[in-house]
């Protein structure tokens, strides 16, 4: 009897059962299998999460996973079903973004799918959802009333952030030749869980209080940014370290007077470096309404007493950053701050910040240098001054870095069981989704609501300003045959000095150059060769600058010097930067407060003298100053010269830039400091007379001669104490002789003469030299003109002269003055031929005053040989450091605006380090005096 009661009632039970799902459907979701990363093993559910869903009457579909932390069998425990196809389930949540090839249509997903900056990488998926009618609900945005995310695997990101700094700072400080006791604290996947890493870690701390920390490391301070849960998170780990929290104003003292037997903690709030542009202070409110109206100080009164970053800020477009690219060039050049330990035989710090873990992982945000996420496999990488990062070794120049995307996946069972048990209370909220019905006949809670991204094929309203980004992001690009993602930079003049600017700066296949040039055929073949575009233009034509410009973002102008002023004009005009290898023109420094205004730099003296000059002397000055000395006096000199062989004519030269230029120099003024006296040399022909011998390199017979006004440059070098302060021009000796012959002859005026008007009558050489002797009969015997000829400059500068063919019946190409035309003239006859090649030599030498009273002179030594198949010298030591800074400027390395010198050490240190990279390197020698 009581058998058949019990059958009966079960029998009642299941046809209950059956009645009430056929009113309500059975709700059905699905955790997919992550396949991202090899990595991941995560999961948006915990086992324990699935059976309580079960539990509820939902129905969940595993798909199969080996590599899941918690094992197939614990979910087939907790009641889920393990099955491959997943196209029941309605909802299917999983944890990182999904291919494109395995979105099921008309399902709604759950996962990390960032995309709400409009993250390039992720934009064929969000297309991929649109198309495939998906309902996307991105957790990065499930949040509550105050804006706060409700759901995250944040804490985790900063427990396996800061366990994984921990033992990149050990091996970084063995690499930089220092034991420390976080040598023993292994990467966050080599533990089983969490309290094991902490324990390593609480041991480690235990030999820091004990003393056992080299104290040639001296006080480490560790910068958390934020309060958040990641902030949280990764304090929890630092917190098993001997500490002491700091605020943010005791940083610089504890980083020159705290102890070495315990660590400094810092975390940094908004208001510790969040400053109005305008009038400074801050306002919460007003900084979450107008972020753009804020920059951040982080750099300048925090980052420089920080030993290790951990970044756990969100970061939005438009806030400031954190950190910029100029912030890291200056941060991680080799330091001379004063209170880096500097122990005898112990071996220096290269800077004081050594180790960044960027736990928000957000390439090109608050840290805006790091354009790239680390990987597990792969979690360090050394960044330095000069943007290069090496994954291969943790010894170098350089910041370690480590930015993993996936940081919780290191403690995956304990990232699980959080994250599971956050989303749990939304679950069944998120379940009411049908994809296929109109987002309007849904109820979802404010937070879930906040949350869907896409619905119905479309953007839902709070998102559609990601297609505004993604417009943004392509109007900043430039397309170039068929070609994405290209900088367009245009190259002014197609000389010789062109080809290496226009060879760097191809290398770059996001950089899309254009030659612009009046001779058609050299703008042309340097396209060809480079596979460039090429633009015909008349370098007078200020309207056609201004159309070329505007469509440009960088302007290399390598044009005659005088054309700088107009292009720096249409540049400034476009609101596009301009970079030049030539001195300041006083047209150009007049844009300087036109050109801040309007957001641009105009950067100037970065070839090779004005240029590699300056960079060489201030890294030598600076080094000298930075270890205590004295500059008494700066000789400078430096000149392109062909090579020794192939300098067989009178001037001992060849033209292997600009003619005007080299011939114009030899008549203009001079000015320098000489033992205390200011010493000026006149302009129209004096300073031929003034060259003297130079013996530096005894092999070459040298002789040099001032170059401009040197004695601006002792206030620009910072060392206006000098009692001698000069700049000159190398040539080989003869070349002053010869010239002083040319200038008595009066072929180096530039002022116009009526015989060489272009229109005029054609004339000769020797009609032109009977002219210029006053002889009126110009059928004078050649013999007898000669004479005439050595009476007014001597035998030695007649021989001279007709050894150039200036007295020959060659006709004259006529260009107006006789400085123009002999520019003309001299710049055909003597030119470099194909098989010869050239020479750059610079020398710095320095004299010096120590503190204990030696003296010595450094001697800065650099020559650089053309290669005939290839570039000359002169084209190289010239073009080269131009294409580099515009590169750099093109980067974002150089955001100084205005009128712009190369005097920077972020800057000249990084423009030496890349050409010393390419191979243009100098030799320094010291020298005692005493």
């Amino acid at each position: 009897m009581s058998y058949k009661v019990a059958a009966f009632r079960t029998k009642s039970h299941l046809v209950r059962q059956l009645s009430v799902s056929t009113s309500k459907p059975r709700r059905v979701i699905a955790i997919r299998r992550e396949d991202q990363s090899v990595w991941e093993r995560r999961a948006p559910f915990s086992p324990a999460n699935v059976n309580r869903l079960v539990r509820q009457g939902v129905k969940v579909i595993v798909q199969p996973s080996n590599r899941r932390a918690y094992p197939m069998q614990s979910y087939l425990n907790a009641g889920a079903i393990i099955q491959e196809d997943i196209s029941e389930a309605s909802v299917i949540f999983g944890v990182k973004q999904t291919p494109i090839d395995l979105l099921i249509p008309n399902k709604t997903y759950c996962f990390f799918s960032h995309t709400i900056k409009a993250q390039e990488a992720n934009m064929p998926m969000l297309d991929a959802i649109l198309a495939k009618n998906i309902r996307l609900i991105d957790y990065e945005k499930l949040m509550d009333g105050a804006g706060n995310r409700v759901v995250a695997f944040g804490k985790y990101a900063g427990v396996a952030g800061m366990i994984n700094i921990l033992h990149g700072l050990g091996l970084r400080l063995l690499a930089l030749g220092h034991h420390t006791p976080f040598m023993h604290v292994g990467p966050a996947h080599n533990y089983r869980n969490s309290s094991m890493a902490r324990q390593a870690i609480r041991d480690a701390g235990y030999e820091v209080a004990l003393g056992m920390m080299p104290k040639s490391l001296g006080p480490l301070t560790f910068v958390f940014t934020g309060s958040g849960n990641v902030s949280q998170g990764s304090q929890e780990i630092f917190q098993e370290l001997p500490h002491e929290y700091v605020p943010p104003e005791m940083l610089r003292k504890v980083a020159e007077h705290g102890s070495p037997n315990k660590i400094y903690g810092c975390e940094v709030r908004r208001r510790h470096h969040l400053v109005r542009k305008n009038g400074g202070g801050y306002d919460n409110q007003e900084y979450e309404e107008h972020p753009e109206r804020y920059v951040s100080t982080f750099a300048q009164t925090i980052a420089p007493y920080t030993s290790v970053l951990v970044n756990c800020i969100y970061w939005a477009v438009d806030s400031p950053k954190l950190l910029t690219i100029p912030d890291a060039k200056h941060l991680f050049l080799p330091s001379h701050t004063p209170w880096l330990p500097k122990s005898v035989g112990a071996p220096a710090l290269p800077h004081r910040m050594l180790a960044i873990c960027d736990i928000s992982a957000d390439p090109g945000g608050s840290i805006e240098f790091m354009n790239e996420c680390t990987t597990i496999d792969t979690p360090f990488c050394l960044y330095d001054a000069d943007r290069n990062k090496d994954t291969k070794s943790f010894k170098g120049p350089g910041v370690l870095v480590c930015s993993i995307d996936n940081m919780p996946t290191q403690l995956p069972r304990e990232s699980t069981d959080f994250f599971g048990d956050l989303l749990f209370p939304y679950a069944d909220d998120i379940m009411k989704s049908d994809a296929t019905k109109p987002l309007e006949e849904h109820d979802f809670s404010p937070v879930v609501k906040g949350a869907i991204i896409t619905s119905n094929g479309k953007l839902t309203p709070s998102f559609e300003y990601i297609n505004e980004l993604r417009m943004a992001n392509t109007r900043s690009r430039h397309k170039v045959g068929g070609h994405e993602e290209q900088t367009p930079v245009l190259i002014l003049g197609s000389g010789l000095v062109s080809a290496p600017v226009v060879e760097y700066l191809a290398r770059d296949k996001n950089v899309a150059v254009t030659v612009a040039s009046q001779v058609r055929e050299e703008a042309d073949a340097l396209a060809e060769r480079y596979g460039v575009r090429a633009e015909f233009i008349q370098a007078n034509d200020e309207a056609a600058l201004r159309s070329l410009a505007s469509n440009s973002r960088l302007v290399v102008s390598l044009l005659p010097y005088e054309l700088h002023g107009p292009v720096a004009r249409a540049c400034v005009s476009a609101g596009v930067h301009m970079v030049t290898a030539s001195y300041v023109r006083p047209e150009v420094q007049e844009l300087h407060e036109s050109a801040k205004e309007a957001g641009v730099t105009l950067l100037n003296e970065v070839g090779l003298d004005p240029g590699i000059d300056h960079l060489l002397a201030l890294e030598c000055i600076h080094n000298i100053q930075n270890h205590g000395g004295r500059i008494d006096s700066f000789v400078s000199y430096c000149g392109g010269l062909p090579a020794p062989e192939f300098s067989d004519n009178a001037l001992r030269y060849k033209f292997s830039w600009n003619p005007r230029g080299v011939l114009l120099n030899t008549i203009s003024s001079a000015k320098y400091l000489s033992r205390g006296q200011i010493v000026e040399v006149l302009s129209g022909g004096e300073l031929m007379s003034v060259a003297r011998d130079l013996d530096f390199l005894p092999g070459f017979a040298f002789e040099g001669f001032p170059n401009r006004d040197s004695t601006k440059y002792a206030e620009l070098y910072g060392i206006n104490d000098v009692h001698t302060m000069f700049r000159g021009t190398i040539r080989y000796k003869g070349f002053a002789e010869t010239m002083i012959a040319m200038q008595l002859f009066g072929l180096v005026d530039p002022n116009p003469h009526p015989s060489l008007h272009p229109e005029g009558p054609a004339i000769t050489w020797r009609q032109f030299a009977c002219e210029l002797l006053g002889l009126l009969d110009t059928s004078i015997f050649y013999e007898n003109l000669k004479t005439r000829l050595s009476e007014r400059i001597g035998v030695s500068g007649a021989q001279a002269l007709e050894s150039l063919g200036l007295l020959s019946d060659d006709t004259v190409v006529k260009c107006g003055t006789p400085l123009d035309t002999i520019s003309h003239y001299l710049g055909k006859r003597l030119q470099l031929e194909k098989d010869e090649t050239d020479l750059v030599v610079l020398r710095h030498e320095v004299g010096v005053t120590w503190s204990d009273g030696r003296r010595e002179r450094r001697e800065v030594t650099m020559t650089v040989r053309g290669e005939p198949a290839r570039h000359t010298a002169m084209a190289r030591t010239v073009g080269l450091p131009t294409a580099i800074a515009a590169k750099m400027l093109l980067d974002g390395e150089i955001q100084d605006r205005g009128v712009v010198l190369p005097f920077s050490p972020t800057v000249y240190k990084s423009l030496l380090s890349r050409l010393r990279a390419d191979g243009i390197t100098a030799k320094e020698v010291c020298r005692p005096l005493n």
